[in-house]
């Protein structure tokens, strides 16, 4: 395994961690598919162990192709000049199908 992997897993395992010894609930507004591939580092409206969906969606506000945009960095992972740490590919295992749902959803959300 290279560094970055290997980074992206104990990211995700702390991660983990901490949202189990905390007892935090994930918000209820956040898609099915978004609970479940995206809300253990990000919540619709509080930065968790990345940007919150909010923050994504206002990043991008007024971008005709913000949804394309986001979907490409979730395809892609990365830190995408957060100060956060870095995403990995696909997230906890997307497929395009979630991917392209979830990047509309979270592109619409500052309009």
């Amino acid at each position: 395994m290279n560094g970055e992997k290997i980074n992206s897993i104990f990211v995700i395992m702390f991660a983990t961690a901490g949202l189990i010894n905390s007892n935090y609930t994930l918000a209820v507004d956040m898609p099915a598919e978004g609970q479940a591939k995206c809300g253990t580092c990000h919540a619709i409206d509080k930065n968790i162990f990345g940007p919150s969906f909010m923050a994504i969606s206002e990043k991008y506000k007024g971008d005709k192709d913000a949804a394309n945009k986001i979907a490409t960095s979730i395809t892609m992972g990365g830190s995408f000049g957060w100060l956060f740490g870095s995403m990995p590919a696909k997230g906890l295992g997307a497929n395009d199908s979630e991917i392209q749902f979830l990047s509309k959803f979270i592109a619409d959300l500052a309009k």
